[in-house]
């Protein structure tokens, strides 16, 4: 993982080319949107990242999502969750749950009982021909999740590790653990031209400053990207294949066509119904 001091090495690294500290609502603060960054980042829509300390608040009540995925990774803590899908429980430390929302689902959950709950929730555009599709949750244990040295694969693939989650297109989405003074060097795979990052603990040079509660893009191309961490640090990065549908947006939602969007909007208000009905919306 060191770093070469080669001039052509040098031209061939990206650099950042924006970052963001997004908007803190209590313990969230929502680092990308549609309507900000996730233009440029698509697959990659959204990102929150979850950091709290103390007092647990309520939790997210359930709400509807059509036209994308949700992957929640949780750091440190514990968080409960539930479904349309018939499930409920709570993903521990170093867990993962993947909600492909397809045509329609709801979920929510709560914050746990742990003293402090950090992570991050990520959420994917999802093609044409998956985007209507039959919704789909799977949760994943510690044990069930595969790294390569201080890579952890969420989705993809990175080294001899990879993500048992099927990606809706061509992803890697890996969260990084450095001790202070390591580096580490990602070479995309061909036609990965998105690529970002997401500090939740400590100081990184990309080789520009990066600290905790910051998320950075990096230029499109596929050139690599080296990561030198200053202090201890923890992040989550990004890359993909850019997606090449322009993103229609509900409250909820995210589509490749407003003929979609209506669609998927009309099936979310229907489980809404049977969910008034049951008595589980508050």
């Amino acid at each position: 993982m060191s770093q070469s001091s080669s001039n052509d090495h040098a031209v061939r690294l990206r650099r950042v080319a924006t970052r963001t500290r997004g908007h803190r609502q209590g313990p969230v603060t929502r680092l990308m949107s549609p309507s900000d960054l996730g233009q440029t980042l698509r697959p990659f829509v959204f990102l929150d990242l979850i950091d709290l300390t103390g007092t647990t608040p309520h939790g997210v009540h359930l709400h509807p999502h059509s036209g994308i995925a949700t992957l929640t990774w949780i750091l440190e803590g514990n968080v409960g969750f539930e479904d349309t899908l018939g499930r409920s429980g709570t993903i521990p430390q170093g867990g993962v749950e993947w909600m492909q929302a397809g045509g329609g689902a709801w979920h929510g959950g709560d914050f746990g009982d742990a003293d402090r709950v950090r992570g991050f929730q990520l959420w994917v555009a999802l093609p044409p021909d998956m985007e209507l599709g039959g919704p789909e949750s799977i949760y994943l244990e510690p044990g069930d999740i595969e790294r390569d040295g201080p890579v952890t694969v969420l989705l993809g693939r990175y080294g001899r590790a990879r993500s048992p989650l099927q990606t809706p297109s061509p992803i890697n989405y890996l969260s990084v653990k450095l001790k202070a003074g390591e580096h580490w060097r990602y070479e995309p795979p061909e036609g990965h031209a998105v690529g970002w990052a997401a500090v939740s603990v400590g100081e990184l040079l990309v080789p520009d400053k990066v600290q905790a509660g910051e998320l950075v893009v990096f230029d499109e191309s596929e050139g690599a990207i080296e990561f030198h961490a200053e202090t201890d640090a923890e992040f989550v990065f990004g890359s993909a294949v850019k997606h090449p549908h322009d993103l229609v947006l509900g409250y909820y939602s995210v589509h490749t066509s407003a003929t979609a969007l209506e669609e998927g909007e009309a099936r979310i208000r229907e489980i809404g119904i049977r969910l008034r009905e049951q008595g589980r919306l508050r």
